[in-house]
């Protein structure tokens, strides 16, 4: 079965860390991209940051630079969201997205497109 699945998610106190985890199932994930977003309640899904296929490439949203980091063990098949210095306005939903990453990688039919996971809860409070 295809699917990604997050976890690590709950509450924490301001300036508090989270790990979260995306685990890959069902896939060659090392050949894909892992987008982390974030959507929290009324307020649209936001980007927090991407991920290389080979984990040699990252990029982050401006609200979570310096705070966050993403890293991934194509071994485990897991990409990782280090949270940091965490605050209230942090406080959402976060999901990661694998996408077909096609810099020295090749697809077949049966690879899918785009998987997401179901997301996780992230509460920031005191």
């Amino acid at each position: 079965q295809v699917q990604l699945v997050e976890s690590g998610g709950g509450l924490v106190q301001p300036g508090g860390s989270l790990r979260l985890s995306c685990a890959a199932s069902g896939f060659t994930s090392s050949k894909y991209a892992i987008t982390w977003y974030r959507q929290a309640p009324g307020k649209e899904r936001e980007l927090v940051g991407r991920i290389s296929s080979t984990g040699g490439s990252t990029n982050y949203a401006d609200s979570v630079k310096g705070r966050f980091a993403i890293s991934r063990d194509n071994a485990k098949n897991t990409v990782y969201l280090q949270m940091n210095n965490l605050k209230p306005e942090d406080t959402a939903v976060y999901s990661c997205d694998a996408s077909r990453d096609y810099s020295g990688h090749v697809f077949y039919t049966s690879d899918p497109y785009d998987v997401w996971g179901q997301g996780t809860q992230v509460t920031v409070s005191s």
